[in-house]
């Protein structure tokens, strides 16, 4: 017998996807758009919202019998508040210039629709071992497109993949260069993040038949 059972290991499996909640369920686009012109910075908010989310669930959890329903939300915002300082203090400590870019962008986790959502939807109902899957599985889903999104959009735009030149020197025009390819400005600009994440849904649907609408 394996370590989860099926409904367990669905909680994790559902989110990256079937239900992914930035290509199915449309939320967590603002980040989408915003930090993913560098893939550094899309690892890093995704293992952000990985801990937030999933540390989140599990607090919510333990909390839910005893938190009174007019107040919810507002407990809610403070839990995630707290972890999301945990996050601002510990980037600005080891990892000060990508804090910087990412900025802004690491407080808006508070705000972030898939983790009110999942404390609101799955949190507040269940026990603390399954909010923790949920939570890891939701954080992984959006994960997963952040780092795909910031792979395309840094190699195609940049030509290098974590700050790395990998398509050769656009300078001395070695590599791909030599061919007389030239990088993709448009890549680094939010709407092309849009695009590629149509592109992902395109993708995700044309093979998938349970997510293609019936006509």
């Amino acid at each position: 017998m394996g370590l989860l059972s099926k409904k367990d290991a669905a909680l994790i499996k559902d989110p990256l996807f079937d239900n992914n909640p930035i290509t199915i369920q449309v939320l967590g686009i603002c980040s989408a758009l915003a930090i993913t012109a560098e893939l550094k910075a899309s690892i890093v908010m995704g293992l952000s919202v990985l801990f937030v989310l999933g540390m989140g669930n599990v607090v919510i959890s333990l909390m839910r019998n005893i938190i009174p329903s007019k107040i919810r939300i507002i407990v809610q915002l403070v839990v995630v508040a707290a972890l999301v300082i945990i996050v601002d203090q510990v980037l600005k400590a080891f990892a000060y210039e990508l804090s910087k870019t990412l900025s802004v962008f690491v407080g808006l986790i508070i705000t972030n629709c898939i983790i009110m959502g999942r404390f609101e939807a799955f949190a507040l109902g269940n026990g603390p071992w399954k909010a923790f899957l949920d939570g890891i599985g939701n954080a992984g889903g959006y994960a997963i497109i952040l780092v795909i999104i910031g792979f395309f959009r840094e190699l195609l735009g940049s030509g290098t993949l974590l700050g790395f030149q990998v398509l050769g020197d656009p300078i001395a025009k070695t590599g791909v260069y030599a061919l007389g390819y030239e990088n993709n400005g448009f890549m680094l600009l939010s709407p092309m993040a849009l695009i590629v994440v149509g592109l992902i849904i395109w993708v995700q649907r044309s093979r998938n038949t349970k997510l293609q609408e019936s006509h």
